[in-house]
């Protein structure tokens, strides 16, 4: 498992302190990468608050967090990965609010070039399956290492990068198929 460098590991015990600037500059430094990935599986408008909720989960939670276990971002991650499947429960329960499809990737900052290839690598990304794109989503949106993408999902690191391969040549394939 990754370890904590020095300045992230005084992070660490400032945070299981509860001291709100180790807090604040936690927060900082982890919402932009929190957001993408949100937004990616709940949709832009839900992702703010599963944001929220992630934080505050973290910092009810701080005293269970085991810095000789994976990071403490990948722990954050763990825990915003289960405010999404949370929130995707709570739109099954009340139609009155479903979740939108994942938000296309030219919609968070991943431009590429020309409509029609940007139509073609959604039409592809979509056709991937939805571990496929959680791999990827975590791996290449919220910048997640192997390790860190492993203690999240509760796999080892080797099976993490063989399964992020795997994602990217259906993504390839699919690409090709959309895109002649």
């Amino acid at each position: 498992m990754e370890r904590e460098t020095a300045a992230a590991e005084d992070l660490v015990g400032l945070v299981k302190r509860n001291d709100p600037q180790a807090w604040e500059q936690l927060y900082r430094e982890l919402y932009p990468r929190l957001r993408a990935y949100a937004a990616r599986r709940v949709g832009h408008d839900r992702a703010s608050d599963v944001v929220a909720e992630t934080m505050a989960k973290a910092v009810g939670s701080i005293g269970k967090f085991d810095p000789s276990g994976v990071g403490l971002s990948a722990w954050i991650f763990g825990i915003c990965r289960h405010v999404v499947a949370d929130t995707f429960r709570a739109a099954a329960r009340s139609e009155r609010h479903p979740i939108i499809p994942p938000v296309p990737l030219d919609e968070i900052g991943d431009r590429i070039e020309g409509d029609e290839e940007a139509a073609a690598m959604r039409e592809a990304y979509g056709r991937l399956s939805d571990e496929d794109r959680e791999i990827l989503d975590l791996r290449v949106i919220a910048g997640l290492s192997a390790d860190d993408v492993a203690g999240v999902l509760d796999r080892k690191a080797g099976a993490v990068r063989m399964a992020q391969s795997r994602a990217l040549e259906r993504l390839r394939a699919h690409y090709k198929e959309v895109y002649r």
